[in-house]
């Protein structure tokens, strides 16, 4: 079961997401429909996106097209910066990595919560 958690600073110009658990094809499309309500309003050019991925398990196969599609929309709303945080998963961060470069997202950065 995936749940999604999007907040919004105007202040910071931040738009703040939370992934947790694994999303099913239907969890993965009600997300992108809230996140487009949410989004829809404001000028994501003017705003940075903050992903939280630390409680996100690694996207199965038969979903991975949505993971791609959000990527797609991230680049397409143009945000200033999408930044990805995860904890110490390498086959997740492979998985985004690529996923990103698919995506064309130059402005991605992925970073851990754990420090070496």
């Amino acid at each position: 079961m995936g749940n999604f958690i999007l907040h919004t600073d105007d202040i910071h110009k931040q738009i703040r997401i939370e992934l947790v658990g694994t999303f099913s094809e239907e969890e993965g499309l009600l997300s992108m429909q809230s996140y487009q309500q949410v989004i829809n309003p404001l000028d994501p050019a003017e705003y940075e996106l903050q992903i939280d991925c630390t409680k996100l398990n690694v996207t199965a196969p038969d979903v991975v097209h949505l993971l791609e599609s959000c990527f797609l929309m991230f680049k397409n709303d143009g945000f200033t910066r999408i930044v990805l945080t995860l904890e110490h998963n390498p086959i997740l961060k492979m998985q985004l990595s690529r996923l990103g470069r698919k995506a064309g997202l130059e402005n991605l950065t992925i970073q851990s919560t754990v420090q070496a």
